[in-house]
């Protein structure tokens, strides 16, 4: 199974930017859809963004659409988040998945999970 490590989080100022990435291990990554989720403290986690396993289609959640964008370079093996004009409701630990599908009523992940990195937007 692909193994996932998150880096880049941290603390920013409101209408600030961060990107994180995700590292992945095992030669199949580029077989995968890869996305990343947050989870905010007391919520459930949610859907964040998604991108197909070649990089030709990307998919958001409504509440960031327009100001997160998420990449991949499967030569790296790595998925990115740049997350643009950010909120502090944008705070919460982000996890990136692999094999993520969307299975009609919302996003599945069928593979494995990083650990999370922590997002703290100040205002």
């Amino acid at each position: 199974q692909v193994q996932l490590v998150e880096s880049g989080g941290g603390l920013v100022q409101a209408g600030g930017s961060l990107r994180l990435s995700c590292a992945a291990s095992g030669r199949t990554f580029s077989s995968y859809g890869m996305g990343w989720f947050r989870q905010a403290p007391g919520k459930e986690r949610e859907f964040v963004a998604a991108i197909t396993w070649s990089g030709g289609s990307t998919y958001y959640a409504d509440s960031v659409k327009g100001r997160f964008a998420i990449s991949r370079i499967n030569a790296k093996n790595t998925v990115y988040l740049q997350m643009n004009s950010l909120k502090p409701e944008d705070t919460a630990v982000y996890y990136c998945a692999a094999d993520v599908r969307s299975m009609g009523s919302g996003w599945s992940v069928l593979g494995s999970w990083g650990q999370g990195t922590q997002v703290t937007v100040s205002s």
